[in-house]
């Protein structure tokens, strides 16, 4: 059996494998906010899952950071409870167990390649749009991590193309610099330009009804999310070339969203035709805990 968790910045989720595609039991919880607690938790689900089970099983955790080859301590975390921390070396000494630790997205590539929406093509890059917004690449189905394991971290690169508009506003980011990716495609990037531009504090569900009926803000809004989103994926796929995108986390819930970044590809991308299909993920909130699961062989 195989135990994935996946550590988010509001919810932790762990299920175990029976086989590559049967749950077996599955957990969720709230996400502690400092390191003792987020430990905590992670310990009592594989201990509750293995419970139910009946069964041990390996542990594979996906986090929004990395833990570094050189030093075992987590980096570049935007959970920042849990940066300069050695995490897998405290959970492998609670769980008397080896774990393997890695990049959320690079978890949720992994999963979507193997059996969700990327499934068939040779390169994936997986997006994660949420609370942060990182990216995973999968060649083959294998994850693609790189020297510095920093490889689909598009997140933390400059917003292309910038309007004078939101080079002026461009807001501050945790990781020291302003302007990134991930200031204006994450969710509470995305409340912040409705704010901006409204004067009106909206949850993005709020933002999603409005536009629905018709408000002219959050209409506008939407349309800048798909451009900016637009020339983000279109610096990647100037690099990279991969296959497919796979859109994930809360944001790729947008109503049309993978259409209509589509169609507004060809505007950036440096090629007299897209190829490049993007996609909406098939296993939804659960495509990263099971990429994290299948950290370990079957």
């Amino acid at each position: 059996m195989r135990i994935g968790v996946d550590l988010g910045g509001t919810k932790t989720e762990a299920i175990a494998l029976a086989s590559d595609s049967v749950i077996a039991a599955r957990r969720r919880v709230a996400t502690p906010r400092e390191y003792g607690g987020t430990l905590d938790a992670i310990v009592r689900l594989v201990a509750e899952l293995e419970s139910e089970t009946g069964r041990s099983g390996t542990v594979g955790v996906g986090i929004p950071g990395v833990v570094t080859r050189a030093t075992g301590l987590v980096k570049n975390a935007n959970s920042t409870w849990l940066n300069g921390r050695p995490l897998q070396a405290d959970l492998e000494s609670r769980l008397s167990r080896p774990v393997r630790v890695a990049n959320d997205a690079n978890c949720f590539a992994l999963s979507e390649a193997s059996d969700g929406g990327g499934r068939g093509y040779e390169t994936v890059f997986g997006v994660i749009l949420g609370t942060g917004v990182g990216g995973g690449i999968a060649i083959r189905r294998r994850i693609h991590d790189g020297p510095n394991q920093i490889a689909g971290e598009w997140g933390h690169n400059p917003l292309p193309w910038m309007t004078d508009e939101e080079r002026a506003a461009a807001p501050p980011c945790y990781c020291g610099k302003a302007g990134c990716i991930e200031t204006f495609l994450s969710g509470p990037g995305f409340e912040r330009d409705h704010a901006l531009h409204s004067g009106t504090p909206r949850s993005s569900h709020e933002i999603v009804r409005a536009a629905g009926a018709g408000d002219l803000h959050a209409i506008q809004v939407l349309k800048r999310y798909h451009d900016r989103l637009a020339r983000g994926l279109a610096g990647v796929i100037n690099i990279l070339d991969p296959d497919v995108v796979v859109l994930g986390g809360g944001m790729s819930n947008l109503p049309n969203l993978a259409p209509a970044v589509s169609a507004l590809l060809p505007r950036f991308v440096f090629s007299d035709a897209v190829e490049t299909k993007v996609v909406s993920n098939l296993h939804g909130d659960s495509s990263g805990v099971r990429g994290a699961a299948w950290l370990w062989p079957a």
